[in-house]
C-alpha cells in the first residue's frame, strides 16, 4: 500500500520517500508500454537527488531507460523519451497516484521526471528532527541483523603509525553507520599478537635487549621497534638469523615458558600504549571486554579447523606444507600450515571466523576493514569458507582502504621509515591551539582529532593518501573544524535567546530560498545515513554534512535570526541544523564542541 494505493496487488510498506517514488513509478507504467505485466523485467532505473536543487528533490531517468531498452515495446504514440516523461508526469499530477510527500511532478528535457516535496511534508520532518534530537536518523535495533566489524587490528610490538589510522577510523565509522541502520554490531579488534614476527622479536630481546630498560621506558613499543629494526639489519648480513627466529616461534607455539613469558611482556607493553591512542581517538570495541579477540586467542581452536579441512578433503600438500587448492585455479593455493607445522594468518583467520559464526549466529555478516593490498588473500579466505560450507555469497565482506605513503615510497616498519600516530596527534593539537583565542586544550583536542578523521573519511576509502602534514591537519575549507564550527555557531545562536519553546509557524509561512534549501537538505539526513551504511561509505555522509554546513553559513550571514519577525521559525531551523550536524559528526566518530 503506497500512500493509500495498492501496487500491482501486492501490499508494500514504504520506508522512505525515495522508495515510495520508485514504487509509484513502477505502478504507473502499465499503460505506457505494450507489456502485459505490472513492471517490465530488466528495466533498472534511478531515483536520486539532482545536483541542481532547481530540478526538484528527486529525479528519475525512467523514461530515458525505457527508450534505450531495445527489448521493450513502447506505445507508438511516444516518439521520444521526453514524450513519455511528460505523459508519466501528467498522469501523476492529474491523479491521486502522486506520492504523498510530493506536491508536484515535472518532466524536463531530455526525459527526466522531477519530484518536488511539499512544504507541509518538509515542516513535518522539521518537527520530527526537533522532537527526536540525537535519535533522528537512527533506526531501532533489529536483532535479526547481526554484523561483526573487525577494524584497527594493529600488530603487537610494532608502532601504532599513521598507517593504522585508516582501518581504525573508517571501521569505526562504518560500525556506527550500520548501528544507526538497525544492525546489532559487534566491534572486534583482531590484534596481531601471534606469528613468526614474535620469533624475531624474542630473539632480538634475548640477544640485544634490556628488559628493565624497556619496562621503565615511557614508550616501550619504540624500544621493541628499535630491536625489530636491528634484527632485520643484522639478518641482511647474516641470513641464519631468520632460522633462529623461526625456532623461537616454534618454541612459542609449543608452549615454551621463556618464549611465552617474553611474548606476554610484548603484549602487555603494547596494549598499554594502544589504549592511550584509542582513548584520544574515541575508539571502542565491544568484544572480549573491549580488548578484542587477538590471533593468540584462537591457537587452541586451530586443531578443529585442520580436522574439518582434512575431513572435507580440502587440504593438499606441496613441499611438506599444507594448502587449499581452488577449483579451476580460481585463486593461487592458500597455505594453511608451513612445512615445519607452524600456522599462518590464514589458519588463525579460519579459526576466527568459525568462532564468530558459532558465537554470533551462522547468518551473521562478517566485515574486515583491511588494506586493499590484502584483496587476494581475503578472496582466498572467503572462497575457502564457502568451500567449507560456512558462509554464503555476500556474507563475508572486505572493505578495502588505500595506504598512507610517502611521495616516492611506502612506509615500512622494518626499514624504520614510519610516522608514529602519537606524533601526528600531538602536532594536530598544537596546530588547533594556534587557531583559537581561548587556548582551551580540551576543545583543541576535539578539533585536532576532527581534522585528522575528516581528512580521511571525506574521500573514497580505497584511494591511497600521500602523507602531507598540511593536508592531514587541514583546519579550513572542506575540513572537520569547518563542520564543527558550523555546529558551534548554531549553539551560539541558541544560547543568545531566553525562549527555548519557540515554534515553527506552518500556516501561511513563506520561506526564503536559503531557508527552503536548508529545510530540504536536513530532511534528507536519514536517507543519507541509510545510503552511507548500505555502501559502507562514510564519505557520502561527509559530502552531505559539508553541503549542509555551507548552506547554514550562507543562511546565517544573509539573514537576521534573533530579533527578526521570523525569529521562531529561524531558531527552529537553526536548532534542527545543529541536531543533524551533531548526529552526523557522531556517526563519523567526530566530536561536536559547543564552543570554538
Amino acid at each position: 500500500m503506497i500512500g493509500g494505493f495498492l501496487v500491482c496487488g501486492k501490499i508494500n510498506i514504504v520506508m522512505d520517500v525515495k522508495k515510495e517514488i520508485t514504487l509509484i513509478i513502477k505502478q504507473s507504467l502499465a499503460e505506457f508500454t505494450n507489456e502485459k505485466v505490472c513492471f517490465p523485467r530488466g528495466v533498472n532505473f534511478l531515483v536520486e537527488k539532482p545536483e541542481n536543487e532547481n530540478f526538484g528533490d528527486y529525479s528519475s531517468n525512467i523514461a530515458l531507460v525505457l527508450f534505450k531498452n531495445k527489448g521493450l515495446r513502447i506505445n507508438d504514440k511516444f516518439k521520444t523519451s521526453m514524450d513519455l516523461a511528460k505523459a508519466i508526469s501528467d498522469k501523476l499530477n492529474a491523479s491521486s497516484l502522486i506520492p504523498n510527500p510530493c506536491n508536484r511532478v515535472e518532466a524536463v528535457k531530455p526525459g527526466f521526471i522531477n519530484f518536488y516535496l511539499s512544504k507541509n511534508y518538509l515542516f513535518s520532518q522539521l518537527k520530527e528532527i526537533l522532537e527526536k534530537k540525537e535519535k533522528f536518523g537512527s533506526k531501532n535495533e533489529d536483532l535479526n541483523k547481526k554484523v561483526v566489524v573487525e577494524y584497527s587490528s594493529p600488530n603487537i610490538a610494532k608502532p601504532f603509525t599513521v598507517g593504522h589510522l585508516r582501518s581504525t577510523i573508517i571501521g569505526n565509522a562504518i560500525a556506527n553507520l550500520l548501528q544507526a541502520n538497525g544492525w546489532k554490531v559487534f566491534r572486534d579488534n583482531h590484534l596481531g599478537d601471534w606469528g613468526t614476527q614474535f620469533g624475531k622479536q624474542i630473539y632480538a630481546i634475548k640477544t640485544w635487549g634490556d628488559e628493565k630498560k624497556i619496562e621503565d621506558s615511557q614508550n616501550p613499543v619504540k624500544e621493541l621497534v628499535a630491536l625489530y629494526i636491528k634484527f632485520h639489519a643484522e639478518a641482511e648480513k647474516n641470513p641464519e638469523l631468520e632460522e633462529k627466529a623461526r625456532e623461537w616461534f616454534k618454541k612459542l607455539e609449543n608452549g615454551d615458558l621463556e618464549a611465552k613469558r617474553l611474548w606476554r611482556k610484548c603484549v602487555d607493553w603494547s596494549l598499554k600504549e594502544f589504549q592511550v591512542i584509542y582513548e584520544k581517538l574515541g575508539i571502542r570495541f565491544t568484544e572480549n571486554n573491549g580488548l578484542g579477540y587477538g590471533e593468540a586467542f584462537f591457537e587452541d581452536k586451530i586443531k578443529d579447523v585442520l580436522l574439518e579441512l582434512n575431513d572435507k578433503k580440502l587440504l593438499g600438500k606441496s613441499d611438506g606444507a599444507e594448502l587449499i587448492f581452488f577449483q579451476n585455479d580460481k585463486f593461487p593455493p592458500l597455505m594453511i600450515t608451513k612445512k615445519d607445522g607452524t600456522t599462518l594468518y590464514s589458519t588463525r583467520d579460519l579459526a576466527t571466523d568459525k568462532f564468530r559464526l558459532g558465537k554470533y549466529g551462522k547468518d551473521a555478516l562478517i566485515i574486515n576493514e583491511v588494506g586493499a593490498e590484502q584483496s587476494l588473500y581475503f578472496n582466498q579466505l572467503f572462497e575457502a569458507e564457502k568451500m567449507l560450507g560456512w558462509v554464503k555469497d555476500g556474507q563475508r565482506i572486505h572493505i578495502k582502504h588505500g595506504l598512507y605513503r610517502f611521495k616516492d615510497e611506502r612506509m615500512s616498519t622494518r626499514k624504520g621509515n614510519t610516522i608514529w600516530l602519537e606524533d601526528v596527534l600531538k602536532e594536530a593539537e598544537k596546530r588547533a591551539l594556534s587557531l583559537g583565542s581561548e587556548k582551551d586544550t580540551e576543545i583543541a583536542r576535539k578539533v585536532a582529532i576532527g581534522a585528522i578523521k575528516w581528512n580521511d573519511l571525506k574521500r573514497s576509502s580505497n584511494l591511497d593518501i600521500v602523507f602531507d602534514w598540511d593536508e592531514i591537519l587541514n583546519m579550513q575549507g572542506d575540513s572537520g573544524p569547518y563542520i564543527q564550527y558550523a555546529y558551534a555557531r548554531t549553539q551560539s545562536v541558541l544560547r543568545k535567546t531566553q525562549n527555548t519553546n519557540f515554534q515553527f509557524p506552518i500556516s501561511n509561512f513563506q520561506l526564503e530560498s536559503e531557508e527552503l534549501s536548508l529545510l530540504r537538505t536536513i530532511c534528507k539526513f536519514s536517507e543519507i545515513v541509510e545510503q552511507a551504511g548500505e555502501k559502507f561509505a562514510p564519505n557520502i555522509l561527509c559530502n552531505y554534512l559539508f553541503d549542509l554546513a555551507q548552506k547554514f553559513n550562507l543562511f546565517y550571514q544573509k539573514y537576521k535570526i534573533i530579533g527578526s519577525k521570523e525569529q521562531d521559525s529561524r531558531l527552529s531551523l537553526t536548532k534542527a541544523v545543529g541536531s543533524v550536524i551533531k548526529n552526523g559528526l557522531n556517526l563519523l566518530g567526530i566530536s561536536a564542541p559547543e564552543k570554538m
